[in-house]
């Protein structure tokens, strides 16, 4: 479990580092004023940069309770194989949905990893209230 939380961090560092280069180059090339990143607003921006923020927040928001079921996983002590299995399912949605993100950005493609990592997510949760039940 812990390799997996581990994997999560990892992309969420790899996004941000596009985020950053991202922003570095908008502000270098001119199509950004520096004084926008004050408040990320007043100006319109590369569509690039919008796909590279919004990815690198996304990092913040369904992962998270990814990473507390993982810890309470860890924490109790409770193994479970599918568990572990569904664990490295929504690791790879996620990085599946980054990509997309960041590439060519289908929103149908961008939704089924979405929901696939829902699902995988959701399904480590319950596996661990009946475990602990």
């Amino acid at each position: 479990m812990i390799y997996a939380m581990f994997a999560m961090v990892v992309l969420t560092f790899m996004v941000g580092i596009v985020a950053v280069v991202t922003r570095v180059k908008s502000v270098k090339n001119g199509s950004v004023k520096i004084k926008y990143y004050r408040t990320m607003d007043g100006q319109e921006v590369p569509e690039q940069l919008t796909k590279s923020t919004r990815c690198f927040n996304n990092m913040f928001e369904v992962p998270v309770l990814f990473y507390v079921v993982s810890t309470l996983f860890v924490i109790l002590k409770t193994n479970n194989e599918l568990a572990l299995l569904l664990a490295w399912v929504f690791v790879g949605f996620r990085i599946a949905q980054a990509i997309v993100h960041l590439t060519y950005n289908n929103v149908l493609h961008r939704m089924l990893m979405f929901w696939g990592a829902v699902i995988s997510v959701l399904s480590m949760w319950v596996i661990l209230l009946i475990q602990i039940a």
